[in-house]
């Protein structure tokens, strides 16, 4: 079906034009789950049996008939019903033949939502997912893109921000659209009662959310500086980050610090890198510092390595705090 904008997904939506698949990918998670949030919505929101014709699967974790064959059950005491897929990237060959065996023919009383932060393109499945789907794509918003959005957002608090306040408060947050979300839900109870957002409440307030903006966690973890590291970290889970979004960033930052490495190699000009790795001004000159002090095969290794403990927090009863600090403390070695 070809790649839609996000704005065409919420028009259609709003009309009720439903697709039977659909594929939510990009770096940007709260966008992400927002829209798959809003799909489900729309196809349950005349039953009242939703908790019966609703369900989720992680494939690095559940076999892939599982999810077929909730998928091909009849919605009960509804028209349709909403299968939600993350983690399918790395699938065997005979579950992969098995998805795309359902995608060539899905059942037309399900609807079926891939989730992915990224997709391989060049393979079989997401060829036949991006052909076959109804296909957005959630990259990391611009500074313009993120002002936008916290204008809105801040009109439904119904507050308001002056223009050097929204430029600090995006500057200190940077590109997590959820981060953003929650400094201004904090930054508009504290305006109360004139709910005018002035630069110095933002400057009380945000000051800490500094450390998920610059990469300074990141840089420590490159840098073997555990010490600076586990201060960093105990910092950002004290002030209530959510380990899972946290873990996500890391994964997040050195990512970007892969692929901006393999374009310095390769000669590319820092506007080339910038251009495939957006980032606020005023963080460009620390990141461009990390990703020459970092080598390319250790980057790939600590990827992993973060990939791992991302699916060890989200599927153990383990502390996340305990095992952010194994991770942080082995990446730092």
């Amino acid at each position: 079906m070809g790649l839609e904008t996000r704005e065409q997904l919420w028009r259609n939506l709003q009309q009720g034009r439903i697709a039977t698949l659909y594929l939510l990918f990009g770096a940007e998670e709260y966008l992400r789950s927002q829209a798959a949030r809003v799909i489900s919505d729309q196809v349950l929101r005349d039953t009242g049996l939703r908790e019966f014709n609703e369900a989720s699967f992680n494939l690095a974790s559940i076999d892939v008939q599982q999810a077929i064959a909730a998928a091909c059950q009849l919605p009960m005491m509804t028209h349709r019903r909403v299968i939600r897929i993350s983690d399918f990237g790395k699938l065997r060959e005979p579950d992969e033949e098995a998805l795309l065996r359902y995608i060539a023919r899905p059942a037309e009383s399900t609807v079926m939502i891939f989730i992915a932060n990224d997709i391989d393109k060049r393979r079989k499945l997401s060829k036949a997912l991006l052909d076959a789907c109804v296909a957005v794509e959630f990259s990391p918003m611009t500074d313009a893109e993120l002002s936008v959005w916290a204008r809105a957002r801040l009109k439904e608090l119904k507050a308001e921000a002056a223009d050097d306040a929204l430029r600090q408060i995006i500057a200190l947050v940077g590109q997590s659209v959820r981060t953003l979300a929650t400094e201004l839900d904090k930054l508009a109870t504290g305006a109360l009662p004139s709910n005018l957002i002035s630069l110095e409440l933002v400057e009380s307030l945000v000051g800490r959310s500094r450390e998920l903006s610059n990469f300074e966690l990141t840089d420590h973890l490159v840098a073997g500086n555990r010490g600076r590291a586990l201060e960093t970290l105990r910092r950002l889970l004290d002030d209530g980050v959510e380990p899972v979004l946290l873990i996500g960033l890391v994964g997040s930052n050195y990512h970007r610090l892969l692929l901006a490495k393999e374009l310095m190699a390769r000669g590319a000009a820092n506007t080339e890198v910038f251009r495939l790795v957006p980032l606020p001004f005023n963080k460009r000159e620390d990141f461009l510092a990390t990703a020459r002090r970092a080598s390319a095969p250790d980057l790939v290794h600590r990827i992993e390595r973060i990939a791992a403990a991302d699916l060890s927090i989200k599927t153990s009863q383990a502390t996340p705090r305990l095992q952010l600090e194994m991770l942080v403390c082995e990446l730092a070695s």
